[in-house]
């Protein structure tokens, strides 16, 4: 089956397998893994921060600088349809004692305009503050979309002004870096905190981490232990991520322009793409214009052997480049996916 239905399904590469299998490793609770504080060591300078953590996964990372950003009662301001609102189940709740308050963002970013309402000073004695403000970039809701340098300064900025910590949840920045053709730190440099995910476009099997200063880094630490994240000969796993920065970072240039030219031959087809929405590794594909039930399309599409997957807008489906994904691929399935979808007989019928 040609996988489009995410950058999680790939499988680690023989080079990363033979990292893995080589690690140098230590006690990562002691500190002592030599592969980890490789991986932290080179993450912190990638992304223009002074340290960094190493954690299981991405959500993890958010929900810790969460916690430190805050204190319970506290107010989470995030675009509505972000990652930390939708697919992290309330952890800001949970962990840290937060209210969200959802802000609704247009290609999953929102305005220095709702940020000065949405923190605006209460008059009460004992007042609710908004404390934290997370941004998502690239926005996997919104399609892999990527935020403009200068909107993206633009409300980072208001957040500083209204002493607001702000975290980036860049679990597919690396993606926006190329997208944008910036280092990651100019992207990056900008939050108090960053977590970056391994397990996406990078293509390892698990991990993420999470960077910013020294003393919230410092900080992490004990939140990482609180939270299970804490782990013994973690290097075997934190190898995977080192090969992902040699090896799996140009070449993300590679899904995108895979993404594009998919995108173009379905546009072909008549399948319904705003090509304008096609940033980086995503393809998003609305399937109202077409009249076709979401849940049958994608069981066509797999009988067809083409996997796409649901979001979570009720008639939108997406596809996922990524670095299983070759030029032979993307042309296979430019000519699977209408036929699957009965867009021959729909134009002809038209």
């Amino acid at each position: 089956m040609i996988d489009l239905r995410s950058d999680t399904v790939t499988q680690p590469t023989s080079g990363m397998r033979r990292a893995i299998a080589d690690a140098a490793v230590g006690d990562e609770q002691k500190r002592e893994d030599p592969t980890v504080s490789d991986l932290q060591r080179r993450v912190a300078e990638l992304l223009g921060h002074e340290a960094a953590v190493f954690v299981p996964t991405a959500t993890m990372a958010n929900q810790i600088a969460l916690k430190l950003h805050s204190r319970p009662g506290d107010v989470l301001l995030a675009e509505e349809t972000s990652h930390v609102v939708v697919y992290e189940y309330g952890g800001a709740a949970a962990h840290a004692g937060l209210m969200t308050l959802g802000l609704r963002g247009v290609d999953g970013r929102i305005t220095r305009e709702q940020i000065l309402e949405a923190a605006a000073p209460s008059t009460k004695i004992a007042d609710q503050r908004a404390a934290v403000l997370s941004l998502e970039n690239t926005h996997n809701n919104a399609g892999g979309r990527v935020w403009p340098l200068a909107e993206l300064e633009d409300v980072v900025a208001t957040a500083r002004e209204l002493g607001l910590a702000v975290h980036l949840d860049g679990a597919r920045l690396l993606n926006a870096s190329i997208a944008l053709g910036v280092a990651p730190a100019t992207i990056a440099g900008r939050f108090d905190t960053v977590t970056l995910c391994l397990s996406k476009g990078l293509g390892c099997p698990l991990g993420a981490v999470l960077a910013g200063s020294g003393d919230l880094i410092e900080r992490a630490w004990r939140e990482k232990h609180l939270f299970g994240g804490a782990m013994r000969q973690a290097g075997i796993v934190a190898a995977a991520g080192v090969y992902a920065l040699d090896h799996h970072v140009d070449r993300l240039a590679e899904d995108h322009t895979r993404a594009r030219r998919l995108a173009e031959a379905l546009v072909e087809a008549g399948m319904a793409i705003d090509l304008d929405r096609v940033e980086t590794n995503f393809v998003q594909v609305d399937l109202a214009p077409l009249g076709l039930d979401r849940a049958a399309a994608l069981t066509s599409l797999r009988d067809a052997g083409v996997g796409l997957s649901a979001t979570i807008h009720p008639t939108v489906v997406r596809a996922v480049t990524h670095l299983e994904i070759t030029d032979e691929d993307i042309e296979r399935a430019a000519g699977l996916i209408p036929q699957a979808l009965g867009i021959d007989a729909r134009v002809a019928a038209g």
